[in-house]
C-alpha cells in the first residue's frame, strides 16, 4: 500500500519554490504572477503580486522576503513593512530564466538559472537529445547586501537547492544530469569540493527537501511521483502523485512531518499557462524537515 495523499488546494497554474513559514506553505504561482500561501486547512491566499513570473523564495534574518523574478533575471526584496524593490540583478550571470533559490542563515542567496531556453529546445530536438547535449549554467550567490558573483559553473540545470542543518553543505539537483550534487560552503558563501551526493535516474530532480534522517525528497518532473533518496542513491520510498508530475516538494506542518507536493499537468510554458489545473498534495511522512529549505 502506498502512503495516503490528499489534495490540499487546487486552483494554481504552476507552483514552485514551496516554503513552510508561520503556519502556512508559501509558494510561487508562475502564471498568476503571484506568491501565494495556504494553510493546512486549505485556505489559499495571495501574498505578493509581481509583474513577472516568480520562482524561488526565502527569508532574510530581518523578515524580508526574497523572490526570484524569473524572466527579468532578478531577485526582489519585500521588506517587513511591505515595500517591494530590486535586491539583485543577475542578468550578467544567468543565461536564461532564473529559477530556484535557497537563502542562508545570514541572508545570502544561492540562485540557479535554466542556462538556455529549455521548452524551445525540447520542442525542436526532443527530450533525449536535450538530455544528451545542452548548454550548462552558472550558479549565482547574492550577498545579504545584494552583491552578486558566480560560485559554481557548468551546472546541468541547477534546481531545488537546500542547506544542511549545520550550514556547511549545499545540496542541489542538476535536473538534466539526473544527480544531486553537494558542495562545501565556505566563508562568505563560497563553494568548494563539488561531488555527486546521489544519482537519481530514472527520476530527475526538480524541487527537493531534506529530512532529519539525512534523506532527500525529490520531486520528479517526468513522472507522477515524489521520491525519497538516501545519500549514494538508494530509493527509500516513492509517493505517487496521481495523474500529474511533481515539480516541487517541501516538509512542513506543525511537527515538520507533512510533505507538500506541488503538481501540474505540464511544465511547458504554453500548456501550464492555459488553465489553473495545478494542485498541492499532502501526505504525512515519518521524518521531519531539516536544514534551511
Amino acid at each position: 500500500m502506498g502512503r495516503e495523499t490528499r489534495v490540499l488546494t487546487g486552483g494554481i497554474y504552476f507552483g514552485e519554490g514551496p516554503r513552510w513559514r508561520d503556519g502556512r506553505l508559501w509558494f510561487s504561482d508562475f502564471y498568476a504572477h503571484a506568491v501565494k500561501s495556504v494553510s493546512l486547512a486549505g485556505d489559499l491566499r495571495t501574498e505578493v503580486e509581481i509583474d513577472d513570473q516568480p520562482s524561488g523564495l526565502g527569508w532574510m534574518p530581518d523578515g524580508s522576503l526574497l523572490i526570484v523574478s524569473m524572466t527579468r533575471r532578478q531577485v526582489l526584496r519585500r521588506t517587513p513593512d511591505g515595500k517591494l524593490g530590486l535586491h539583485a540583478d543577475l542578468s550578467h550571470i544567468a543565461t536564461f530564466h532564473c529559477n530556484d533559490m535557497v537563502v542562508d542563515a545570514a541572508g545570502g542567496a544561492y540562485v540557479g538559472n535554466f542556462g538556455f531556453d529549455l521548452d524551445t529546445a525540447i520542442q525542436q530536438r526532443g527530450v533525449p537529445d536535450v538530455l544528451a547535449d545542452h548548454p550548462t549554467a552558472k550558479l549565482a550567490y547574492v550577498t545579504p547586501g545584494g552583491q552578486t558573483r558566480v560560485v559554481a559553473e557548468d551546472m546541468h540545470f541547477p534546481n531545488g537547492p537546500v542547506i544542511t542543518p549545520d550550514g556547511k553543505t549545499l545540496i542541489l539537483g542538476e535536473t538534466l544530469a539526473a544527480v544531486l550534487t553537494a558542495f562545501d560552503i565556505g566563508p562568505n558563501g563560497d563553494l568548494s569540493n563539488r561531488r555527486v551526493w546521489a544519482p537519481t535516474s530514472p527520476a530527475v530532480p526538480d524541487g527537493i527537501c531534506l529530512d532529519a534522517d539525512g534523506a532527500i525528497w525529490v520531486a520528479n518532473p517526468i513522472a507522477p511521483q515524489c521520491v525519497r533518496i538516501a545519500k549514494g542513491g538508494e530509493v527509500l520510498e516513492i509517493i505517487e502523485t496521481g495523474g500529474q508530475p511533481c515539480f516541487a516538494c517541501m516538509l512542513g506542518g506543525e511537527d515538520g512531518e507533512t510533505l507538500f507536493m506541488v503538481v501540474a499537468d505540464s511544465s511547458d510554458h504554453g500548456e501550464a499557462a492555459k488553465a489553473a489545473t495545478g494542485k498541492i498534495l499532502v501526505a504525512t511522512v515519518d521524518s521531519r524537515r531539516a536544514g534551511r529549505p
